[in-house]
């Protein structure tokens, strides 16, 4: 065997073995229902995003719920995708730079809603439809994941926590491996202009040997990325494509995922 044979040979089963996720022991998979990015919202409603208002007309619909954790800086896990107010709230502070009680002043882009507490949220969901968690931290990795865990670990409803950061799904496979975690992920350099060698492992997947995801959300218009269809062709582990933002768009995406979340209109069908 020539040199050159055996060196990429070598590469590649070095790169499979990277981007292997989950075989044994997985968790049970997610119901196969559509999940609403954010809840059901609408910005220039009574319902914007990631409200009680807009997780309320999801479960409505019977609609899984697509949610973000953050923590404050009292420590109190809040609903709430950017990590800093000003587009949601006009007003330029960061969440984790803020306790509950200042939060609860800011009315979330007009409404009479405010950044919700995780804990109001499983309750007003109830197990009702199942829950995508993703989890949000810049440099509190662990209490982020701690206190996430410590309220859904008594709750009675389906769910599964993601991540785009491994750390956060390296936490889960080292102290709740029983429950469901998805690496989430997008070719940066092209939507993000992110193209640090961090971001380049987590668009390849290549965290994936030490995290042992149990699926792979991955940007839709980037449905095509070989890393993402060799896990699901190669491993068996289920796709979710984030954010389907039209019937088109679905019925595009349907050969290349097992799951959807979308926004901004509502699917024809229901599964």
């Amino acid at each position: 065997m020539k040199k050159t044979t055996k060196w990429m040979l070598t590469g590649a089963a070095a790169y499979m073995a990277a981007i292997t996720p989950r075989l044994f022991n997985r968790p049970e998979r997610m119901p196969k229902v559509y999940y609403a990015h954010r809840g059901l919202h609408d910005n220039d409603s009574e319902a914007p995003e990631n409200t009680l208002a807009a997780f309320r007309l999801a479960v409505e619909k019977g609609y899984g719920i697509e949610l973000d954790v953050q923590v404050t800086r009292d420590g109190r896990a809040v609903v709430a995708h950017d990590y800093n107010l000003q587009r949601i709230c006009g007003v330029d502070k960061d969440i984790d730079a803020v306790t509950y009680e200042e939060l609860k002043k800011y009315p979330i882009l007009n409404s009479q809603e405010t950044v919700p507490l995780f804990a109001d949220v499983l309750e007003l969901v109830n197990g009702q439809v199942p829950l995508i968690v993703e989890l949000k931290c810049k440099n509190r990795k662990s209490l982020v994941c701690e206190m996430a865990d410590s309220l859904l670990k008594d709750y009675k409803g389906i769910y599964c926590i993601e991540s785009f950061n491994p750390a956060v799904l390296l936490w889960y496979r080292l102290n709740r491996p029983e429950v469901c975690r998805g690496q989430l992920s997008s070719n940066f350099p092209k939507h993000d202009g992110n193209k640090t060698l961090a971001h380049y492992a987590m668009r390849h997947l290549l965290t994936n040997f030490l995290t042992a995801p149990d699926f792979i959300a991955y940007n839709c218009q980037d449905k095509k990325a070989l890393s993402l269809n060799l896990c699901r062709a190669v491993f068996g582990c289920p796709a979710v494509a984030w954010t389907i933002r039209s019937q088109d768009e679905l019925s595009s995406c349907r050969d290349y995922f097992d799951y959807f979340i979308f926004e901004g209109f509502e699917p024809d069908e229901k599964n």
